[in-house]
């Protein structure tokens, strides 16, 4: 594992703009942390997998986890590290959450360039945990397989997530039976190699759409047969259709850009921090 850096004390905020396909590299805090993409659509990865966060979905990232974040195109970052007292009782794993019109007014507000009394902060923060609380999960994580048979097979679909070889063929290029692998994936990663694979193929979509591909060059490119069937697929997963998604993103700009979206770093009531300790 490479060497991660450690984040500041709780009580930091801050907001990055991250150029297409830029990443922070791992690192990791003592306390639990909530990412949002205000703009565009960031990735936070860690041992255990990928969790992708489109418009009106952020993620929760738990204390000490180790993960790098990557944007998607352009993406506004927001980010929010809250005290492990205060934040007794959320979630114990990495999580995509579902974000509320109210959710996102409170994160925008914290991370904006506004100076706050800390009791009004204070407030706004419960405010956010509380809202996180009642927010449902979405199933937008990929789990990433350990098993070196798995990573192969996995290196192959990322490398071309439109191939429609089947388990079988893939077995033959890695070395593996398709019972074994079949076997694996519902061991190591608890679901099929279908759903694995669709998993794969709809993140990888939101990536495309958020570059501004039409929803038909998204479907071929991702494996889909037809438009219609990558719809539904990508509907189930994602809780809305590929055209709101993309019709969101755009909205989700606008709003970020009307709040001001110059990225800040900034501690509550504290002197200006180095950026790089921010990763």
């Amino acid at each position: 594992m490479p060497e991660t850096r450690q984040a500041p004390l709780p009580g930091w905020v801050f907001g990055r703009r991250l150029a297409a396909g830029e990443r922070i590299e791992i690192h990791r805090h003592d306390q639990p942390q909530l990412v949002y993409p205000a703009e565009g659509l960031l990735a936070v990865t860690t041992s255990r997998g990928t969790w992708i966060a489109p418009p009106h979905r952020a993620v929760w990232i738990p204390a000490h986890a180790d993960h790098r974040h990557q944007s998607c195109g352009n993406t506004d970052m927001r980010a929010l590290l809250f005290d492990p007292a205060t934040a007794a009782g959320q979630r114990a794993e990495p999580a995509v959450i579902a974000v509320s019109g109210l959710l996102r007014e409170l994160i925008l507000a914290l991370t904006s360039a506004a100076q706050r009394p800390g009791a009004a902060r204070c407030r706004l923060e419960q405010a956010t945990l509380d809202q996180l609380l009642e927010s449902p999960e979405q199933p937008l994580h990929l789990p990433e397989p350990r098993d070196d048979r798995l990573r192969a097979v996995a290196a192959l679909l990322r490398a071309e997530p439109a191939d429609s070889s089947t388990l079988a063929e893939l077995g033959q290029q890695v070395g593996a039976s398709e019972r074994t692998l079949s076997r694996l994936f519902h061991a190591h990663l608890a679901m099929s190699f279908r759903q694995w694979r669709t998993q794969l193929r709809v993140h990888h979509a939101l990536t495309l759409l958020a570059d501004g591909h039409s929803v038909a060059y998204t479907a071929v490119a991702c494996g889909w047969a037809n438009p219609s069937s990558f719809v539904d697929a990508f509907s189930r997963i994602v809780g809305q259709t590929p055209g709101r998604y993309s019709d969101d993103l755009a909205a989700a700009g606008t709003l970020a850009r009307d709040f001001g979206s110059k990225g800040t770093h900034r501690r509550h009531g504290g002197a200006r921090p180095d950026p790089s300790r921010l990763r």
